[in-house]
């Protein structure tokens, strides 16, 4: 038992879905394990082991941002021993090609987060995915013709930005999407020399002004929530 996962020693598997919502852990365990287990409910924050295709399977939530979600991560991998974090959540498009309901697979993450700024002191690190769980991820979307952009995407600490057009320096520089963890995660990842990876489903654009509605939005999960399960 951690500080803030409750859960025993061994009821958390190998690997671990990350949805930022846990809500959304609890609809990922109902509906795609079979007899899944609450292990978590410390701050609400649910966490589930189950099997998928007869493989044990965990989902925890991780909150927003990346102060919240490190916390997490962290514990599942030293507490835990957790081999593979794969975060699954939703990101809003910077470019105009990257349309609603398409699922993008974070190869980087930029981030306006201050996280390796006290590690990395007048340096820049560039937190990326596992290649392993990036090539397993192309590799398996291609072959089920699951609409994917891969590339870099930007993990920010702002929901509301005070300027409406400050994507666009990132948009200029090939950044595909924003949201708001992947960078945290790639970099304890690396740290710890586990393996790592953000699928994220594009709920809404910033060029556009285009937002999905609730309907959309879980028929595009599938996609993402169907790759992230089978990649590992």
């Amino acid at each position: 038992m951690s500080i803030h996962i409750g859960a025993k020693k061994d009821e958390i598997a190998d690997t671990v879905l990350l949805p930022g919502d846990p809500l959304r852990a609890k609809w990922i365990a109902e509906t795609y394990f079979d007899s899944p287990k609450l292990y978590n409910e410390v701050r609400g924050m649910l966490g589930y082991t189950g099997y998928y295709k007869g493989k044990r399977i965990s989902v925890q939530g991780t909150g927003m941002g990346v102060p919240s979600s490190l916390i997490y991560f962290h514990e599942l991998i030293n507490d835990y021993n957790v081999k593979n974090l794969i975060r699954v959540g939703t990101a809003g498009s910077y470019q105009r090609d990257v349309k609603l309901r398409d699922t993008v697979i974070a190869m980087s993450a930029s981030t306006t987060s201050g996280i390796n700024n006290t590690r990395f002191i007048n340096k820049d690190y560039s937190p990326t995915a596992s290649f392993d769980l990036f090539q397993k991820a192309i590799l398996y979307a291609n072959k089920n013709d699951i609409n994917i952009k891969a590339g870099n995407v930007l993990s920010s600490d702002q929901f509301y930005e005070d300027d409406p057009d400050a994507y666009k320096l990132w948009a200029k520089y090939g950044v595909l999407a924003v949201e708001m963890e992947a960078a945290g995660l790639y970099t304890i990842a690396a740290k710890y020399n586990v393996n790592a990876l953000a699928i994220l489903s594009i709920s809404d654009s910033l060029v556009t002004g285009e937002v999905t509605s609730s309907s959309d939005r879980e028929s595009s999960f599938k996609d993402m929530i169907e790759i992230a399960l089978n990649i590992v």
